[in-house]
């Protein structure tokens, strides 16, 4: 597993996913490209054998103490392998060094598999937003993490990832 900084020129290979992963609901190209230029997000890839399988975003403006998951997708061959947890914990390691405490994401509530793994990292539902996702009618479940009592239980069980090292 690679995990690297995504680059414009990773776009086509991650609209690819986007479309294949969010059939109904994709972002646009324009705003995925604008996603990966900000300089107030961070957006990873996931690299096997020199191909894109995965990707995720995270905006952490420098210095604000929360920030925001925006999305996290797999090639469904390499789900159910970790990797969805690698990404996720290399996005919250990004925010926590921009200076972020608190994170927040929002998940269908029709993705079980996906809202387990965030409440697995600690992430606990504070609300929903009803028929959210369009044009599915499927209601946001609105998720939190306290991210310094996450860095904290991280570094006493020696897992915690260097952001850095991702390059």
């Amino acid at each position: 597993m690679t995990l690297r900084t995504a680059t414009a020129g990773d776009l086509t290979a991650i609209m690819d996913l986007e479309r294949t992963s969010f059939p109904t609901d994709a972002w646009s190209e324009p705003m995925m490209q604008s996603e990966l230029a900000s300089p107030h997000g961070r957006y990873l890839v996931d690299v096997e054998a020199g191909r894109v399988i995965g990707y995720g975003g995270v905006r952490a403006v420098q210095g604000s103490a929360d920030a925001d998951i925006q999305t996290i997708a797999l090639a469904e061959a390499a789900r159910g392998r970790g990797r969805g947890r690698t990404l996720l914990r290399a996005l919250l390691e990004v925010a926590r060094e921009r200076g972020a405490r608190e994170m927040f994401l929002e998940v269908r509530a029709d993705n079980p598999v996906a809202t387990a793994l965030y409440a697995s990292e600690g992430f606990v539902e504070i609300g929903r937003r009803p028929r959210y996702y369009q044009p599915d009618d499927v209601d946001a479940v609105i998720m939190t993490l306290d991210l310094v009592a996450w860095a904290a239980h991280r570094a006493a069980d020696g897992t915690a990832l260097d952001a850095g090292a991702c390059s």
